[in-house]
Parts: structure tokens; C-alpha cells; sequence
């Protein structure tokens, strides 16, 4: 009997163990089950914080990016480009030219940043026959007495004193001549 007695005395204790190690192992499986969702939870935490925070830098590029194209187009506006133009004839013994002359120049606000640049443009070219000299007035005429052997200036200017013109010759045409040698 004594084991009888010994069993009845001990086994509530070894119940007790067994219920203790029981509930133990019950516990720490929610435990785990807690922990998982508090993991779970912070994963999901960690995961918009970190959308967030690349959002953010993203917005803030962005806003940097904006406000450094706007600063540019600010200061881009203050420069301007001055416009001229004219049109400009030259003409030589050979020929005529018209031509459209456009110039320009760089200002900062008001503060000019270059000089004037020149772009020309020819329109018309061509060649005044009809008012160049018929002969050339530098040559001299061989000497066969009278008037053959003065110089074509001297020629021109006696025609011109006596009034002798041939009809063809005009006073444009006179004008032409002497306007070749310097005379206005």
C-alpha cells in the first residue's frame, strides 16, 4: 500500500506538471501566433513608410526640378533680342546690288551684351549697262590730230560746253561720266 499512497501523492503532481507543460507549449504557440502578426503588421509598417519616404524624395526632386526650370525660364525671359533693318543699294562701275541688312543685339534687361551683328541679305543683283561710259575714260586715243588725241575726259567735257550731245547720250548718262571720275 505504500505505493498506492506513494502514487495517490504524487500523481496530482505529475498532473500538475504535465498541465503546466501543457498550457507552456499552448502559450508560447500564441505567443508565436502574436509575434507573427506584430511582424506582419511592422512589415506592413516598414513597407508604407518606405513608399512614403520614396514618394516623398520623388516629390521633392520634382519640386526641385520645377522651381530650377522655372528659375531658368525667369531668368531666360530677361534676355531679348534688338531688331533692325534697313535696305542698302551699292552700286559700282559693273554693277548694282540691293540688299535687305538685318542686325541684331543681345540685351540682358537693358544692359546690351553684344554689338550689332549684321546679316545681309542680297534681293537684287545685276549690271547697269545702260549707264556705265561707253569707252574707257583712262585710255588715250591715238594721236591723229584734233580731237582724236585729247583724252576721252577732255572729249566729253567740250561736248558737253559746246552743247554738242549726240541724241542717244543723256544727261544721265553725262552725270554717269563724271560722277566715275569723282565729280558729285
Amino acid at each position: 500500500m505504500q505505493m498506492d499512497a506513494f502514487l495517490w501523492m504524487f500523481l496530482p503532481v505529475f498532473v500538475a506538471g504535465g498541465s503546466a507543460l501543457l498550457s507552456y507549449y499552448i502559450m508560447q504557440a500564441k505567443m508565436e501566433v502574436a509575434l507573427a502578426k506584430e511582424r506582419e503588421s511592422l512589415a506592413e509598417a516598414r513597407a508604407t513608410i518606405t513608399s512614403q519616404k520614396v514618394t516623398m524624395e520623388e516629390r521633392i526632386k520634382a519640386t526641385e526640378e520645377a522651381t530650377k526650370r522655372h528659375a531658368l525660364d525667369d531668368f531666360m525671359q530677361e534676355f531679348r533680342v534688338e531688331e533692325r533693318s534697313y535696305a542698302r543699294e551699292s552700286r559700282s562701275l559693273s554693277a548694282s546690288k540691293k540688299s535687305m541688312v538685318m542686325q541684331e543685339r543681345l540685351f540682358f534687361r537693358n544692359i546690351p551684351l553684344s554689338n550689332w551683328i549684321e546679316h545681309e541679305m542680297v534681293v537684287e543683283e545685276g549690271r547697269d549697262l545702260d549707264q556705265l561710259p561707253k569707252e574707257s575714260v583712262f585710255a588715250t586715243s591715238t594721236l591723229n590730230g584734233g580731237n582724236e588725241g585729247r583724252p576721252a575726259v577732255s572729249k566729253l567735257l567740250e561736248e558737253v560746253n559746246r552743247g554738242r550731245r549726240s541724241p542717244s547720250e543723256s544727261g544721265a548718262l553725262v552725270t554717269a561720266r563724271l560722277s566715275a571720275f569723282g565729280a558729285q
